[in-house]
């Protein structure tokens, strides 16, 4: 898959769950094959993973330009070891860890970013609480990953406001890096949406996403992630496809930016 996307000269952006199923707020499940290492263990099995990993990339012609260390950490990750906010410590440990093997794995190529990813992309005192503690370790990262889904993280106002904080107060480049809306109703069935729960509704959300992402302060919102455009069935009105296969308009939204 990364061969096909950089063949389509798309950048590519790989996300380290360090879980053997979906890792987010919610769940941070130890990989089987780690369970029970010590915390020593478990710092170095994330160092050689990322690094044997990117090693493979590296060698296949296929180097990510962006690595992700940990999907949605607000909790931490590799619970109960790294888990937050009883054990800052330890999630610092193994967020280095992630590092040190992105840059073994990178060897004398070009290092990928590193992304740091939560999911309070409308709550601006839970990212700072965030970002100030992992900062105060002297983790260096490049870039600032958010969710945002408006059910559960905010309203548009909430999102344009934490950006602008973040822009200024760390001065890194922000991606949403999970964004998405229905195109039939499904999250406000018993209350008012933002937008309507439409296909059109759904295109509307993304620009107005897009435009409040693009007018963050000093060029520091450097994109969306849309999660995610040929979803599974469970989640099929997130996406970008109806049931039939059919685009929907929210796939039109970027054409403007990239029309010569």
């Amino acid at each position: 898959m990364a061969a096909q996307a950089k063949k389509l000269g798309f950048k590519f952006l790989l996300d380290y769950h360090y879980s053997d199923t979906w890792a987010d707020p919610g769940k941070q499940y130890i990989p089987k094959a780690w369970v029970g290492q010590s915390h020593t263990q478990l710092v170095e099995s994330v160092f050689q993973y990322t690094r044997d990993t990117l090693v493979a990339f590296r060698q296949a012609g296929t180097m990510p330009d962006m690595v992700q260390l940990g999907n949605e950490v607000i909790n931490g990750m590799l619970w109960p070891d790294g888990k937050l906010p009883e054990n800052w410590d330890n999630f610092a440990d193994l967020v280095r860890a992630g590092i040190r093997g992105v840059d073994a794995g990178a060897g004398d190529g070009s290092r990928p970013r590193i992304m740091i990813h939560i999911d309070r992309a409308g709550d601006r005192e839970a990212t700072r609480n965030f970002f100030d503690r992992l900062i105060s370790y002297g983790i260096a990262f490049d870039v600032i990953g958010q969710s945002y889904y408006p059910w559960w993280q905010g309203t548009l106002l909430d999102l344009r406001d934490n950006l602008s904080f973040m822009a200024g107060a760390y001065r890194k480049d922000i991606i949403l890096v999970e964004v998405a809306y229905n195109w039939k109703p499904a999250e406000y069935l018993d209350r008012s949406a933002p937008f309507p729960e439409a296909p059109e509704g759904q295109r509307e959300f993304l620009d107005e996403v897009n435009r409040i992402v693009m007018n963050t302060p000093d060029n520091r919102g450097k994109g969306v992630f849309w999660w995610e455009p040929a979803v599974v069935p469970k989640y099929n009105s997130r996406g970008m496809f109806d049931r039939d296969g059919n685009a929907l308009p929210v796939l039109t939204v970027f054409e403007r930016f990239t029309r010569r």
